[in-house]
């Protein structure tokens, strides 16, 4: 049987589509959406199956954790063993491309891989788009950018859909906010530790 080139919906942003997004996500799907950084791709980070799925279309490894999208350090508290450190960056850098890398407390219930894990990167990133998701979504989503594994980031809905062309399993639904300004990805700093640990360089300096 031959595939289709693709069978993603790409719709603007609305708060009818909005809402649809949600609907994707609590189903278990994939959404795809702008972010300050590039498109990213989300899924119910407390679905294993969902976490699964978005393995599975990025053909990610399975020993590379995809971070968490939060709505605000108050409510990444709720999930993660929190320090002075954590508090510090934060503070200083969020909203804002950064991912803190920190300890995730064992009643999370998320999933950064498709079999769990024990340290959990922290999104809150500044995008509105991103924030409405979240928001409305009310529990953690998963953030990674929206390529297949290897391959470029994405900064428009036909990059998307040229990665993904004639693949058996793609995201659900794209919300196409344009072509996006290239900018450097988000900077990974791991806290567990009483010192910061640079994971990747990004557009922050430490």
């Amino acid at each position: 049987m031959k595939l289709p080139l693709h069978n993603m919906e790409v719709v603007s942003p609305t708060p009818e589509n909005i809402a649809r997004a949600i609907d994707v996500l609590r189903n278990g799907g994939t959404v795809v959406h702008a972010t300050e950084t590039c498109y990213g791709i989300a899924c119910d980070l407390q679905n294993q199956k969902a976490v699964e799925n978005l393995f599975m279309q990025k053909e990610r490894p399975e020993d590379m954790p995809v971070s968490a999208l939060f709505e605000s350090i108050e409510q990444a508290k709720i999930y993660v063993e929190w320090n002075e450190l954590a508090d510090q960056l934060a503070h200083e850098h969020l909203p804002g491309p950064l991912t803190l890398v920190i300890g995730m407390k064992h009643e999370s219930g998320l999933f950064p891989t498709p079999t769990g894990g024990e340290t959990l990167g922290i999104r809150i990133p500044p995008h509105p788009i991103a924030t409405e998701l979240v928001k409305a979504f009310g529990t953690p989503i998963s953030t990674t950018s929206a390529n297949v594994h290897s391959q470029p980031n994405t900064y428009s809905p036909e990059e998307i859909l040229s990665q993904f062309e004639g693949r058996e399993l793609q995201p659900t639904l794209i919300l196409d906010s344009g072509i996006l300004e290239e900018n450097d990805s988000s900077s990974v700093v791991d806290v567990t530790g009483d010192s910061i640990e640079i994971l990747r360089p990004g557009s922050l300096n430490f």
